[in-house]
């Protein structure tokens, strides 16, 4: 008697799918401390192979990875009463220049670097709305507006460019990429910064749910094979 695969394949497929979600969940419960960080939520699709076409009951469905979507909500805003940090409050991101191009961050855990430029804390240049880097002097108290206007000593130096975008895209190192749109819909409060809009209770009752998954697949696997295995004897008597 031929053994029937197909069963066995989708199920290996929502086990792998299972893998996928706790890797994505790993990933945020990890990032819960990062400042600017948004939540990664894996996204499925069901793909269909009408393989024997007529016969719907030998229809075949696999569960398939579709995309990474970045809940892009608020985070909290924590304060820490640092002029270089820097939270936004509605929408939008800076823009860093960083050795392998520019992407967008709403962390703003910022430095003054040895060439005296406004730095995030992986180096990349903090732009500003000519998409110039900015320089400041070392020493001299520096505020900053609600709408990222930079003042160092009473005098105006640059303006921080912030973005929002669409199709948003996670890149890395708290980094970001998407399409730009123009928005005034923020605030920039300094001596702030955004915690990541991770709930760990919820990313944790989503993990135990993801192992339960992986273990129901493979357990049906697992019968399934076994099943097949007493039909071949039974096929051979």
């Amino acid at each position: 008697m031929a053994v029937n695969f197909q069963p066995i394949y989708i199920l290996a497929s929502g086990g792998s799918r299972a893998v996928d979600q706790l890797d994505t969940i790993t990933n945020n419960i990890s990032n819960a401390n990062t400042s600017g960080f948004k939540k990664i939520l894996m996204r499925e699709m069901s793909q269909k192979i009408p393989e024997n076409v007529g016969q719907t009951g030998d229809l075949l469905v696999f569960p398939r990875f579709r995309d990474t979507h970045v809940i892009n909500s608020q985070g909290t805003l924590i304060k820490t009463d640092n002029p270089l940090d820097l939270a936004i409050e509605g929408e939008g991101f800076f823009q860093v220049e960083t050795n392998v191009g520019r992407f967008y961050t709403r962390n703003g855990h910022l430095f003054i670097n040895n060439e005296g430029f406004l730095v995030d804390q992986n180096g990349g240049y903090v732009l500003d709305t000519n998409e110039q880097r900015i320089k400041l002097n070392t020493n001299g108290r520096i505020d900053i507006t609600t709408k990222g206007e930079i003042y160092q000593n009473g005098q105006l130096v640059a303006t921080l460019r912030v973005v929002n975008l669409q199709n948003l895209q996670p890149v890395g190192n708290s980094y970001y990429n998407g399409q730009e749109q123009p928005t005034q819909k923020y605030s920039i409060r300094q001596g702030f910064l955004e915690g990541s809009n991770i709930n760990i209770v919820k990313e944790m009752v989503e993990m135990i749910n993801s192992h339960r998954r992986f273990d129901i697949y493979m357990n049906l696997a697992k019968s399934l094979d076994q099943l097949e295995g007493r039909l071949n004897e039974i096929g051979k008597a």
